[in-house]
């Protein structure tokens, strides 16, 4: 992390939405983010950790659990001005000590940045790394991310050129 930069992380609350959908819509418009509903952002709220400095929002990052051993990390945004200075590398560690707390063995994520989550033990995976049976069940949801894990047509006109990648915790 850049010397003197002193940052602060925290869940998310509410009042938090706005700026995320600042992030979310910094990055959309190229596809490095998909774009989500305001809605959405406000359901996830419980998900999201924050990253701060001097009190204000500069970074943001979410956990989505998809199964017992498996969750996602998602909408992982970094304010432009605040990239290369390892705020991303500190809110990606956080992200993945919460999925420690949650239980989870393994992380996905669908990127654009392969080198970033290469550089924080993330490999690119093919084909879809659970059984039949846990497959049969994600099919079930209705969250496009678990979708996007299984690698599912109907979700690849929006993640085309995206990289399915997982780490094991």
């Amino acid at each position: 992390m850049t010397p003197g930069l002193e940052l602060a992380i925290r869940p998310a609350r509410t009042s938090d939405v706005k700026v995320i959908r600042e992030l979310v819509d910094t990055y959309a418009p190229d596809r490095r983010l998909l774009s989500k509903a305001t809605v959405t952002l406000y359901e996830d709220v419980p998900e999201f950790l924050v990253v701060e400095r001097a009190g204000v929002p500069v970074a943001c990052g979410a956990v989505h659990v998809m199964w017992e051993d498996l969750a996602e990390v998602r909408t992982v945004a970094v304010a432009p001005e605040f990239r290369g200075q390892g705020v991303g590398s500190f809110l990606l560690t956080a992200l993945m000590d919460r999925a420690r707390d949650l239980g989870v063995k393994r992380v996905f994520c669908l990127t654009f940045e392969t080198d970033f989550f290469a550089s924080h033990g993330f490999v690119e995976i093919d084909g879809t790394p659970v059984d039949h049976v846990v497959f049969e069940q994600l099919l079930q949801s209705y969250d496009e991310g678990v979708a996007e894990f299984l690698d599912l047509e109907r979700v690849k006109p929006n993640t085309l050129g995206n990289i399915r990648m997982l780490r094991i915790l």
